[in-house]
């Protein structure tokens, strides 16, 4: 598991990095405390994500919007 800040990550790092926490702690195959340190580490790059798609979509509409297209976005039906 890499030790780079999860602040410094790419979403693409952040995300093969959450995909190897998950894998590791499905696995079941490390102590508690670690297993606690995963967890911690997980929610981190999850947010880190999160945060990383928030500006994107962000981006994306302030590209409409000079474009004079429509802004916002609409959940599909269901969602």
């Amino acid at each position: 598991m890499t030790t780079k800040p999860v602040s410094e990550m790419t979403f693409e790092e952040a995300m093969a990095a959450l995909e190897q926490v998950v894998n590791q702690l499905e696995r079941g195959e490390v102590a508690l405390e670690e297993s606690i340190a995963l967890y911690e580490r997980g929610a981190a790059l999850k947010a880190h994500c999160a945060a990383k798609l928030k500006a994107a979509e962000e981006k994306v509409e302030l590209i409409r919007a000079q474009e004079g297209r429509a802004i916002g976005t609409t959940p599909a039906e269901g969602m």
